[in-house]
């Protein structure tokens, strides 16, 4: 089938989300019938009460949904923090399948399939789904709209769902597949090996390279990009040499921690930052100068310590790396991407970027870019739409549930300072998403009145939430949508795969210090 053939659902599906009234942030009337849904804030009438637990219980008896709504929002949480369970009982699915499949052929009671028809077990497909932490908030989000269905009317689902502006994912989606193209890979690997010649190109050398060029440069080229030429880097030089399990836990965490924080140099690679960007009145300038120059001198302390706490084994990974080198069995080398089709993506990813909260521009422009591929297309990588697809719909599935949530996040929220915010922000973080937490919170009236005096600057309470939810990023494989295609790449490394316990103890440190830079500095 052809590629264009195979992107058009994709494609339908894009045009659906950007150019229908969902992106219109609700400019529509409403229709007779239905009042505000869900209520504002205002229309609670409960200004004068100052405990919290009052506020909630009296909003729950204006609106008994908004308990109901919170509690599917429970559950994705749940359900996040199960995903690996999912896994684990698809796998043992699989394997059963597999075994009914063998016993079947020795009875010669299998037919024979075409090539690539192979039945597959619909249970463990299923399971792999609910498996994957980008599809938990979607599947959740699904059951939150028949829930308001069965509650409510069909009515109040589709004037619910033209309220909300689907933007942000459209142009995550459009964004990573530009990212992860060969051209933009190829030039990212080139300057990663550039740095680590001036190290020799030694084991040591290409670890630096790697997690401080690539880290940050998640900022342009968006951070799952970053994560995954990151990881595939690691895994080709540095964990193919059979490092000890101490220094690839540590390798992990400080990658997870500086990718995190790496995309804090403008306003919209990172998800966390994208989820709020337009609400706060963030731009590149303001990212930079608020967060982004903390985040590379955090990246800096951080790797360095980390060299220093495993200088040992670079000696021990150099001796291994010659042997390797004089047993190698080189691959034909490939052919170089004209570096006039590396600015031709570069300049898509510019055009995507200059034209974010207008998604059928955005549109307009990939469709161009689905075309300069097929054009180019021994130059190019198949496109592969399964993780920003995944990552699009988590963001998209997050503000379908965030509307439902005001009602509690302004009342707690509101009662916090500062520091609360910000460890309450790292905290949270460990056990879900970093986007959710920033959306959270800019679900919250209150932030928005707190601008600084350059007018466009972050408040403080704005500041202390972004910055923790960015700091957290890498405790955990859930605490930050790149983390899972890292985990992804380098998991064949670790016997018995990634647990959990090792990559909190690996990311602690870094954690720690990330923290101080962006409290302290």
């Amino acid at each position: 089938m052809a590629p264009h053939r195979r992107l058009a659902p994709l494609l339908l599906l894009l045009v659906a989300c950007g150019v229908s009234p969902a992106a219109q942030a609700a400019t529509g009337p409403r229709p007779p019938g239905i009042a505000a849904f869900p209520p504002s804030l205002e229309s609670y009438g409960d200004a004068q009460l100052t405990s919290l637990g009052a506020i909630l219980a009296g909003r729950v008896r204006a609106e008994p949904f908004n308990l109901v709504a919170s509690a599917i929002f429970l559950c994705a949480i749940i359900h996040t923090l199960l995903a690996n369970s999912f896994t684990r009982l698809a796998d043992l699915q699989e394997r059963k399948h597999r075994e009914a499949l063998a016993a079947r052929a020795a009875a010669g009671e299998l037919p024979t399939y075409p090539e690539g028809r192979e039945p597959v077990s619909f249970a463990a497909t299923i399971l792999h789904f609910f498996g994957e932490v980008e599809a938990v908030f979607g599947i959740w989000g699904a059951v939150l709209l028949g829930t308001v269905g069965l509650w409510f009317d069909w009515q109040h689902v589709t004037y619910y769902i033209s309220t909300i502006d689907y933007a942000e994912p459209v142009f995550v989606v459009v964004i990573m597949c530009i990212a992860a193209t060969r051209p933009v890979v190829r030039a990212a690997e080139r300057g990663a090996s550039f740095a680590s010649r001036f190290g020799g190109g030694t084991p040591s050398a290409w670890w630096l390279a790697i997690l401080c060029l690539l880290p940050p440069l998640g900022s342009f080229i968006t951070e799952p990009a970053a994560m995954t030429i990151a990881a595939m880097l690691l895994s080709e030089k540095i964990f193919v040499l059979e490092p000890s399990p101490r220094f690839k836990y540590a390798t992990l965490g400080l990658l997870f921690v500086d990718v995190s924080v790496g995309g804090t140099l403008t306003h919209f690679a990172a998800p966390p930052v994208l989820m709020v960007a337009s609400a706060w009145k963030l731009d590149a300038a303001t990212m930079f100068m608020r967060f982004g120059w903390k985040a590379l001198i955090g990246i800096a302390i951080c790797n360095s310590l980390f060299f220093l706490l495993l200088r040992r084994e670079f000696s021990a990974l150099a001796s291994r790396a010659k042997i390797a080198e004089q047993t190698q069995v080189h691959a034909p080398l490939e052919e170089p991407v004209p570096w006039w089709v590396t600015i031709v993506h570069v300049l898509f990813v510019a055009f995507t970027v200059a034209t974010l909260h207008n998604p059928p521009l955005v549109i307009m422009g990939f469709l161009s870019f689905l075309a300069f591929t097929e054009a180019t297309r021994h130059h190019q990588y198949e496109l592969n739409m399964r993780s920003p697809l995944l990552v699009g719909l988590f963001l998209a599935a997050l503000v379908t549930h965030g509307g439902f949530q005001r009602w509690w996040i302004q009342p707690v929220l509101s009662s916090l300072g500062e520091l609360q915010l910000f460890v309450g922000s790292i905290v949270l973080t460990a056990f879900n998403d970093n986007a959710a937490i920033t959306y959270l919170a800019s679900l919250v009236p209150a932030f928005d009145s707190l601008h600084a005096a350059g007018g466009g600057a972050a408040s403080a309470l704005q500041y202390a939430v972004l910055a923790g939810a960015v700091t957290g990023g890498g405790l955990t494989i859930i605490a930050n949508a790149p983390n899972p295609a890292g985990q992804a790449i380098l998991a064949k490394h670790f016997r018995g795969g990634v647990s959990p316990a090792g990559l909190l103890t690996g990311a602690l440190l870094p954690t720690a210090v990330l923290a101080g830079c962006f409290w302290l500095l």
